[in-house]
C-alpha cells in the first residue's frame, strides 16, 4: 500500500478496526508526514537554534567586567521597554551628527588659534611647503619622513570631500609636526630652528586653554557610544530571547501537532492480539543494550511512574496501552531488521541483489530508526508546556 498525501488522511472514515495492511499504510502516512515537517522546518529550526545559541556564547565572551554593575541595572529593566533596531539606528544617525556639530565647533575656535600662530611675523618659512630641490635639500626626506607645512592644514580643514580633518586633534598634531620638522632639520643654533621652536612654545600655550573643551567632548562621546552599544546589545538579547521563546513554542506545537496524529491512528487501529504481546515479549528479549532503554522510555511515556532507568524492571505486556503496545511493536520491529541487516553485513552477494531490486530500503530503515530516536528523545518534553 502506497504512503498517501498527510494532507489528505481522512482519519473520520477509517473504521473501527481495520487489518494489519492498513495499519502498515496508517503508519507510513504518519511516517511521511514527520519526513515533510522535517524537511520544511528541520534546517530552518537548527540555523535558529544555533543563531539564539552562538549569540548568547559571543555575548557572555564580550561582556567587560567595569560595566558589570550599569550592565546589571540595565538587564533589570530591558524586558519593560528595549528599542527597536530601527529606532536605535535613527538616535544614532542623530547622535552622530550632533558630535559631528560639536566637532566643527571646536576646529572652528582651534581655527582661531591658528591665524594667531600663522599671522606671527616668524611663521613666514612654515607656510608654504619646504622647497627641497630649490634649496638644495638633498638630504631632507631621509631626515623627514612625513613633510607638513600651513598651507597643507589649511586646504584639508577646508576640504569637503571627506577626506579632511575629522578631530581637532589631528590638527593639533600636524601643527606640531611643522615646528617638529624644522626643528630635526636644521641645527639647534639656527634662525629657523629659533623660530620654530618659539612659535611651538605659543601654540602649546594657546592650546591648552582649548584642551579642556576636547577632553569633555572625547568624554561624553565615549560615554554616548558606550550606551549606544549597551542599547544595541540589550535589543539583540531581546530580540533573540523572542526568537527563542517561538522557537520552543513551534517545536512544540509541531511535536504536538504528530503526536495526536499518531495517538489517533493507533485508537482507530485494532488491538493487540494475545499471540502479537506474547511475540512483542520475545522482541524485547532480542534488543540490544541501546534499544531496550529506548523501548523502555518509550512505556514511560505514557507511565511517568514506570522505573525506565532502574537496573532491573519488570515490564507487564498485559498493563500496557494499546498506544503503548503499538509503539513497542513497531520500535521492536525496525529495531530488530536494522540489527539483523548489520549482523548479515558481511554476505556482500546478497545485499548487493537487496540493494539492486530496492535501493530504498536502506534509506527507509534509516529513517525509521531516526523517528524512533526522535520518539524517544522527545519523551521527556511532551508533558512540559514551554513559557510563552
Amino acid at each position: 500500500m502506497e504512503c498517501a498525501d498527510a494532507s489528505k488522511l481522512d482519519l473520520e472514515n477509517v473504521g473501527p478496526r481495520v487489518n494489519g495492511g492498513e495499519v502498515d499504510g496508517f503508519r507510513c502516512t504518519i511516517d511521511e508526514l514527520v519526513m515533510n515537517i522535517d524537511k520544511v522546518l528541520y534546517f530552518q529550526l537548527e540555523q535558529r537554534v544555533n543563531e539564539v545559541e552562538n549569540f548568547y556564547l559571543n555575548t557572555s565572551i564580550k561582556q567587560p567586567n567595569t560595566s558589570k554593575n550599569a550592565s546589571s541595572a540595565k538587564h533589570k529593566d530591558k524586558d519593560k521597554h528595549v528599542p527597536g533596531f530601527k529606532k536605535l539606528q535613527q538616535e544614532a544617525s542623530r547622535r552622530e551628527a550632533a558630535a559631528a556639530k560639536r566637532m566643527q565647533e571646536l576646529m572652528r575656535q582651534f581655527g582661531t588659534i591658528l591665524r594667531q600662530i600663522t599671522q606671527h611675523k616668524w611663521a613666514w618659512p612654515f607656510m608654504q611647503p619646504v622647497d627641497v630641490k630649490g634649496l638644495g635639500l638633498h638630504d631632507y626626506y631621509e631626515i623627514i619622513d612625513r613633510p607638513m607645512d600651513f598651507s597643507t592644514i589649511k586646504n584639508q580643514m577646508e576640504a569637503t570631500d571627506g577626506t579632511g580633518y575629522k578631530h581637532v586633534r589631528e590638527i593639533s598634531a600636524d601643527v606640531r609636526l611643522v615646528f617638529k620638522n624644522a626643528m630635526k632639520y636644521n641645527d639647534d643654533k639656527s634662525d629657523v630652528h629659533l623660530m620654530a621652536k618659539t612659535l611651538l612654545e605659543k601654540f602649546e600655550e594657546k592650546w591648552i586653554q582649548l584642551l579642556p573643551k576636547v577632553n569633555e567632548e572625547e568624554k561624553r562621546r565615549e560615554e554616548e557610544e558606550a550606551e549606544a552599544q549597551l542599547n544595541m546589545q540589550l535589543a539583540q538579547e531581546s530580540a533573540h530571547a523572542k526568537l527563542a521563546r517561538d522557537l520552543c513554542n513551534e517545536l512544540y506545537e509541531v511535536d504536538t501537532h504528530v503526536e495526536e496524529l499518531r495517538e489517533m491512528v493507533v485508537r482507530r487501529c485494532r488491538k493487540i492480539s494475545i499471540e502479537e504481546k506474547r511475540n512483542l515479549g520475545i522482541a524485547l528479549t532480542k534488543l540490544s543494550p541501546d534499544d531496550l532503554s529506548k523501548a523502555l522510555e518509550i512505556v514511560a511515556q505514557n507511565n511517568p511512574l514506570f522505573p525506565a532507568s532502574a537496573e532491573e524492571v519488570e515490564l507487564d505486556i498485559d498493563a500496557q496501552s494499546e498506544l503503548t503496545l503499538w509503539r513497542l511493536k513497531f520500535f521492536t520491529k525496525d529495531a530488530l531488521e536494522v540489527d539483523g541487516k548489520s549482523s548479515s553485513k558481511g554476505d556482500n552477494s546478497n545485499s548487493a541483489n537487496v540493494a539492486a531490486t530496492n535501493p530504498n530500503i536502506s534509506a527507509a530503515s534509516r529513517r525509521k530508526r531516526e523517528i524512533c530516536d526522535a520518539l524517544v528523545k522527545n519523551a521527556k518534553k511532551r508533558n512540559k508546556k514551554p513559557s510563552r
